[in-house]
């Protein structure tokens, strides 16, 4: 049986707290889009195809000093479509050596097809993340920039 939707969140959540680009590419169909619509510094605002997505994660979560600890607060919207679920939730967990907490939230609007994503608008909390790694500079760098 297909992965429903729902289920493929909740392996998505997992696949972000193990820090594995593998386990959360192979959620994706090998032509899905998955689209960030809010700026990431240093990031596209759109990934084209599984592996296209596979390296990106591969070199965001490799080198990264976060760690994720838990995703909580999981709020799952069902859509008239049955095709889509939109996915609301708080993710908490540590930056760097010494431990530094942080906390963040997102929203996913998910799209799955025969077991699959094949669409994904990623909503991150730029400003939580950036800020909790002290990168708020970042951001601000790229205020005014054509979205790559």
């Amino acid at each position: 049986m297909n992965a429903t939707p729902r289920e493929l969140l909740r392996r998505y959540h997992r696949a972000m707290i193990d820090k594995s680009a593998d386990d959360l590419a192979d959620l994706y169909a090998v032509d899905a889009v998955h689209e960030f619509p809010f700026r990431v510094p240093g990031w596209p605002a759109r990934l084209d195809g599984q592996e296209e997505i596979r390296a990106l994660y591969h070199a965001a979560w490799d080198p990264s000093p976060v760690t994720l600890a838990e995703i909580s607060d999981v709020v799952v919207h069902e859509a008239a479509d049955p095709e889509v679920v939109v996915g609301e939730w708080r993710s908490a967990g540590t930056i760097g050596p010494e431990g530094r907490p942080f906390q963040a939230s997102g929203l996913l609007m998910l799209r799955a097809r025969n077991g699959e994503i094949v669409e994904m608008r990623d909503y991150m909390d730029v400003f939580g993340t950036f800020g909790a790694m002290g990168r708020l500079n970042d951001i601000a760098a790229t205020l005014g920039e054509s979205p790559s």
